[in-house]
This record gives C-alpha cells, sequence and structure tokens, in this order.
C-alpha cells in the first residue's frame, strides 16, 4: 500500500494516508467523520441534512482524492468541501432553525453528568449569542474556536482573504461580547 504524509491541522505528527483513493476514503472518515458532521450540524441544524452533507463530502472527496494537492491540510480541504456542500444545500436558509449546539453530537465522552450539564449550559448560551451575529461573523468565530483552524486555513476555506477573516473575528469578538453585556444587563435590572 503507498502512502502519502499529511499533517492535518492541530496535529504535530504527520498521518500516513493512503494514495489509493478507496483506503484513503477509509481513513479520511475515521479521522474526519466527526468533525465534517459537526460542521454540518452546525450550518444547517438539522442532523439528517448533516448527514446527508457528510455523506456527499466523503464522496467529493474520495472523487477528488488523486488530485489532492496538499496545499492545505486535510482538515482544511475536508472543511471547504464541507462548507461548500452546505452553502450549496441550504442557500440563505443557514441557521434558519433554532440555535444548535454543535458540541452535543460528541460521543465517548468522560465527563460526569453535572460536569457535562454545566459545559453544555456554558457552550449552548455561547452559541445562543453566537447565532444573532451576522452570518460571516458566526462562520469565522465557529471556524476559529470549534474547529481549531488557523486564520490562513479559515481563509482557504471560505474563499476569503487572510485580513478580511481577521477583520470579521476582531469584530465578531467585539460583536458577541456587546450582545453577552447587552443581555447581562437586562438581567441586572
Amino acid at each position: 500500500m503507498e502512502v502519502v504524509t499529511v499533517k492535518p491541522a492541530g496535529s504535530t505528527t504527520h498521518e500516513p494516508i493512503a494514495k489509493e483513493p478507496a483506503l484513503a476514503l477509509e481513513q479520511l472518515m475515521d479521522r474526519f467523520g466527526a468533525l465534517v458532521l459537526r460542521t454540518a450540524y452546525f450550518y444547517t441544524g438539522d442532523r439528517h441534512l448533516a448527514e446527508d452533507i457528510s455523506q456527499e463530502v466523503f464522496l467529493r472527496a474520495f472523487r477528488k482524492w488523486t488530485s489532492f494537492r496538499g496545499d492545505s491540510s486535510v482538515k482544511t480541504w475536508l472543511t471547504t468541501i464541507t462548507i461548500n456542500v452546505c452553502r450549496d444545500k441550504t442557500g440563505a436558509r443557514m441557521f434558519a432553525e433554532q440555535p444548535t449546539d454543535p458540541s452535543r453530537m460528541d460521543r465517548g465522552r468522560t465527563l460526569s453528568v453535572e460536569d457535562e450539564a454545566i459545559e453544555r449550559l456554558e457552550k449552548s448560551e455561547v452559541l445562543r449569542h453566537l447565532l444573532r451575529l451576522p452570518l460571516p461573523y458566526q462562520e469565522a468565530l465557529y471556524l476559529y474556536y470549534y474547529l481549531e483552524l488557523s486564520t490562513r486555513e479559515i481563509a482557504n476555506a471560505t474563499h476569503a482573504p487572510e485580513g478580511t477573516v481577521r477583520n470579521r473575528l476582531h469584530r465578531a469578538r467585539e460583536a458577541l461580547a456587546r450582545e453577552i453585556k447587552k443581555e447581562a444587563s437586562t438581567d441586572d435590572r
């Protein structure tokens, strides 16, 4: 089996992925399946649609694997495909659903029930505020904080200049802080 060494974002070691598309597909699904599903779920708010999108993402990755040049990490490449499929499938309906918390889709965690409940509450509160922001800000914050992509990786995934991504992150953080303060001040009354 011939392998290609790729470095997924956030990884400090190179992990070999097969050059042969069928073997690579299995490896990609094992390593990045949850990430693709969570991202699709974030964009759609619908688990069934997110599952359909995940299948489409891996089908596209399978078809294009031999032409993957490695200009970006595999994680960034799959995130880009996921974003594009989500945009194709949902169009302007993005985030029309109730706020959804993609972290709730994680499985196999070892937190106590109390810790998990507190963590979910905190994340869902932040996510609720995040989903009140304009769409470009939502996207930038999600990709940066939830998927832990760098600004360069976000720029590649969203086809936006890196300076624009940095600007969106800066403005999104400010807007999120204002949104949280606004609610805190109304709660104090």
